[in-house]
């Protein structure tokens, strides 16, 4: 299994030159067509088996015949740059040094992407084919609503395979699991007014005021769970609407952003948010999110905003076999831990219940951040372990 190390390294210029290429090729979410085509290009290079792009947009690699399917799946598109005086080289250079590449996407995340097409070429190079079919997702609109990619592979391309690695950022370490999330907002409404006598209307914005006082108490009160932590609410968004700038608003929205674990429920939600709001003493609305924007092919594919938490356990042959596979490859001991934010695997896992792992090159501190950068040495360790981990998890399974 060292071999598999060593090739890595033999290749790294041409990893650190694709993931270059990858960050030079701008995705923002639903416009990843220019990035396909990069990706498109690679798995050509180093031999891929079949390459197809969905209906949806997501790219396609296929190594392999046998029974059983593992799906290694990295998201290829971004966030945006936000403000560009807080980046120390353009965004979208994809410079590097000796030690890292550097831009938008780098460790969010495609360098998962990058490392696990680069795995395949080793994987066929060593022969460590088995009775198994390896797929490598370059998905879509990640960013937008995660996993909703994934419920277009399974319901729309029927690709359900037996097993999942999410490749986000786990700074090479081996994660089982993250909280979910539920998007919603609340509204308050109200009578407008002339703004030099406001005591003629009723402001929908005070109004949402004391409740927003009770979210932000609400947030304190939630339950932690033992692994997954604590669950969370967030007032990311405030919107409004005003006849003008000189009068009393008469409607007020907050967008919500509700981080949930096993314990959550969509029925509990709601019936926590309808409590903070009887005790805030304001008439207000609850209302549920659907995601419908097109893809960069036009598909829309309507999905509510309702993500569930996951959690596979370590004894379980997935994570068992990912911690082998790392013992094998780098000679130490992994870390096993979990994932703060959100991910792909809240389908695969937390709706479908297909076992998955987490492992990936970067750092999720990175994510979102301005200077965002992935370390050469885990783009060349993710596709060594890459390359070992099928064959490891196919002899494991009884």
């Amino acid at each position: 299994m060292s071999k598999a190390l060593d090739l890595a390294k033999k290749y790294e210029s041409e990893i650190v030159q694709f993931m270059s290429n990858l960050i030079r090729a701008k995705s923002y979410s639903a416009d990843e067509s220019a990035v396909i085509e990069v990706i498109k290009k690679e798995m050509e290079k180093v031999g891929f088996d079949e390459i197809k792009t969905d209906g949806l947009g997501n790219i396609i690699g296929k190594i392999g015949n046998g029974k059983k399917i593992i799906a290694i799946d990295g998201h290829i598109d971004t966030v945006e740059v936000g403000n560009e005086n807080l980046w120390d080289r353009e965004p979208f250079s994809g410079e590097n040094d000796a030690e890292y590449v550097y831009g938008r996407g780098a460790s969010d995340q495609k360098a998962g992407i990058c490392s696990a097409v680069y795995g395949m070429k080793i994987l066929k190079e060593l022969n460590l084919m088995d009775d198994f079919t390896v797929y490598v997702t370059g998905t879509v609109m990640e960013e937008d609503c995660d996993g909703m990619c994934w419920r277009y592979l399974i319901e729309k391309e029927k690709l359900k395979p037996d097993f999942v690695v999410i490749t986000e950022p786990t700074s090479l370490n081996i994660y089982r699991g993250h909280r979910g999330r539920i998007e919603l907002r609340i509204k308050t409404t109200g009578i407008s007014a002339h703004a030099s006598a406001p005591e003629r209307g009723e402001n929908a914005i005070y109004k949402m005021a004391k409740v927003i006082n009770e979210i932000e108490k609400l947030n304190e009160e939630l339950k932690p769970h033992p692994f997954l932590g604590k669950g969370t609410v967030v007032v990311s968004q405030i919107f409004f609407k005003s006849p003008s700038q000189n009068a009393v608003p008469d409607e007020c929205q907050i967008q919500l952003d509700r981080r949930i674990t096993p314990y959550d429920t969509k029925e509990s939600i709601f019936k926590e948010l309808n409590t903070a709001i009887k005790r805030s003493g304001v008439k207000a609305e609850i209302i549920e999110l659907e995601y419908s924007r097109p893809s960069y092919k036009g598909i829309k594919y309507p999905v509510e905003k309702f993500f569930p938490a996951w959690e596979i356990d370590e004894s379980s042959p997935i994570i068992q076999a990912g911690i082998k596979t790392y013992i094998k490859t780098f000679e130490e001991d992994p870390v096993v831990d979990k994932w703060t934010f959100s991910t792909n695997g809240t389908v695969t896992a937390g709706v479908y219940n297909i076992p998955t792992i987490g492992f990936g090159p970067g750092e999720e501190k990175y994510a979102h951040a301005p200077n965002e950068k992935v370390e050469i040495e885990h783009l060349v360790k993710a596709a060594a372990f890459y390359a070992n981990f099928p064959k490891t998890l196919i002899n494991m399974i009884p």
